[in-house]
């Protein structure tokens, strides 16, 4: 099965090519490819790749900026959607859209499973909920994987951003009352390849188990870098005020992944540590060479 991954250049992209490495059977196409906004792209990309499935990883995923450029969200998460799935069911090819806990408003404390009523807060969330009724109004063969507080490999994240502001400064503050499923995008990437090789319709929640602040995925990746969590301090979202509202709850909770047979899936806490342990690997000087 030959899958054409978009916004291959991205996180999520990325670990997406990375995962399918073995088999050489996924390519990746980014901006300069095509710019999906435009409505001869989809097309062209299926003429000269031919894939077996498509999965849609591009989006405008700078939350804040969305509010003062409503127009650019909407034509990348909402309008290229709507091209590339029309396309994809014209042609009969499988499509799967990314999306994200930023559909949901975040006002239930328990979270979010797949057939919640979408009620996002900002702009971001509103074009990334019309990218998914786009989606399931193409028809065809789709799937829709929501996912949430991505981090793993790339130049920018949570996670780095944390480690290196704690060598910078003494303490840090970190809003603690926004709680949700930090997700590794390899993981996420492999969760995917089951659900593609399952052949799995439908919404799926897909990330790391369990839940937690940023105050506290803050405090975890000091421990797992050997700082002093005590340095993280905690602080309410008033404090740290931001163009864009974010949910205060966007807990992704799963059914349809169970139900496909996919079983449990590492904690975020695992998977925090997996990654920060290669970040050392990859810090570490070669044998014989001085830091």
């Amino acid at each position: 099965m030959k899958i054409l991954v978009t916004g291959a250049a991205g996180m999520l992209g990325r670990a997406i090519l990375d995962e399918y490495e073995d088999s050489g059977h996924c390519v990746g196409v980014d901006l300069p490819d095509g710019d999906l906004t435009l409505r001869d792209t989809a097309l062209e990309l299926m003429m000269q790749h031919s894939p077996h499935h498509v999965v849609h990883a591009a989006a405008y995923t700078d939350v804040d900026r969305a509010e003062s450029d409503p127009e650019r969200a909407h034509a990348v998460n909402a309008e290229a959607t709507r091209l590339l799935a029309r396309c994809c069911t014209s042609l009969n090819i499988p499509f799967t859209y990314i999306s994200t806990d930023y559909v949901f408003d975040g006002e239930d404390p328990a979270g979010y499973f797949e057939d919640a009523e979408r009620r996002p807060l900002g702009v971001y969330g509103r074009t990334k909920a019309l990218g998914e009724e786009e989606v399931q109004s193409a028809g065809g063969d789709w799937r829709i994987i929501r996912t949430s507080w991505l981090f793993g490999p790339g130049p920018k994240n949570f996670v780095l951003t944390i480690r290196r502001l704690l060598s910078e400064r003494e303490t840090l503050t970190v809003v603690d009352d926004q709680t949700g499923c930090p997700t590794y995008a390899p993981d996420l990437a492999r969760i995917m390849r089951l659900v593609l090789l399952g052949k799995g319709r439908g919404i799926f929640h897909a990330t790391n188990a369990g839940a937690t602040t940023w105050h506290a995925f803050a405090r975890e990746v000091a421990r797992l870098s050997g700082a002093d969590p005590e340095r993280i301090l905690p602080c309410a979202t008033a404090a740290y005020p931001t163009p864009a509202r974010r949910p205060a709850c966007s807990i992704l909770r799963s059914r349809n992944l169970e139900s496909i047979g996919l079983g449990p899936r590492p904690s975020w806490q695992d998977a925090v540590e997996r990654y920060i342990a290669g970040l050392a690997r990859h810090e570490s000087p070669e044998p014989g060479v001085r830091p």
